[in-house]
This record gives C-alpha cells, structure tokens and sequence, in this order.
C-alpha cells in the first residue's frame, strides 16, 4: 500500500510541478507552497542526515522511505519561484531571476542527486548512502550559498 501511495504521489507531483504556478492566485501562495515543500523535504532528510552522520543506526528500509519523500519534494517548488514572488516572507535572493539559468541547473542536480539517494538507501550499503546523501547535500549547499538568504 505505502509504494501505491508514493507512486500516486510521485504522478501526481511530475502533474504538480508543470502547472504548479497555474495554482497560485497570489505570489504569497506560491511562497508558501514552496516553504511547505522545503519544510517537508528538510524535515525527511534531517532523518537521513542523522544516519549519514553516525547519529542513529542506518537502516536501510527507513533510509529508504525518507529518500523516497526527499526525491518528491525535490520535483515540487521550482515552478513557485514565478514573476512576483520575490518579495514578502521569503528568503529568496533576487539571484534566482537574475541568474536563472544557474538556479534551474542546481534545482536539476538536487533532483538527479536526490534520485541516485533512493537508489543507495534501497542498495543497503552504508558507504554508499553515505556518499549519495553527501553528494545531495552538496546540491542543497550549493543552492543555499547562491540562492538563499540567511
């Protein structure tokens, strides 16, 4: 039941991500959207992180699961970044619009990284997730560093 369900899910955010700033009546929704999915997103991965770092045991059916969820969320909140969602409560740098073609090139690795993430979680082998987790991090690190105020 749980691979039906992320398997709808996974449908439905590749449908979500192509007419996800359609959705948006007010550029405050498409803000809130995205810190919704980041929220999501960091929250799953903070639980890999805690087994990449030695804190809890790897488990690779939970590491797993949690890869999973990152691997959606990293498909949903680009098309929130639209004209006019700039400003308010975000800390979105004005870099994303300026440099766009950058932004759209970090958000494809953290997608491509993210993916290779499920791939090691589900192998079982520890180095590996290690170094799969490491390599989405970096993504997350580097669009941070670009991208986000602090």
């Amino acid at each position: 039941m749980k691979k039906i369900m992320l398997s709808l899910l996974a449908v439905s955010a590749s449908a979500i991500s192509f007419s996800a700033s359609a959705q948006f009546a007010k550029p405050e929704d498409a803000v809130k959207y995205r810190k919704a999915v980041f929220t999501v997103a960091g929250a799953h991965f903070g639980r890999l992180g805690a087994m990449a770092q030695g804190r809890v045991p790897f488990d690779s059916k939970v590491a797993t699961e949690n890869a999973e969820v990152v691997a959606v969320m990293a498909k949903l909140p680009w098309a929130a970044f639209g004209e006019g969602t700039d400003t308010g409560d975000t800390r979105a740098k004005s870099e994303i619009w300026t440099q766009n073609a950058k932004f759209k090139e970090n958000s494809e690795k953290f997608q491509l990284e993210s993916a290779k993430l499920v791939v090691a979680a589900k192998g079982g082998k520890e180095d590996a997730f290690k170094s799969a987790f490491n390599a989405t991090a970096g993504t997350c690190k580097t669009c941070h560093d670009d991208f986000r105020s602090k």
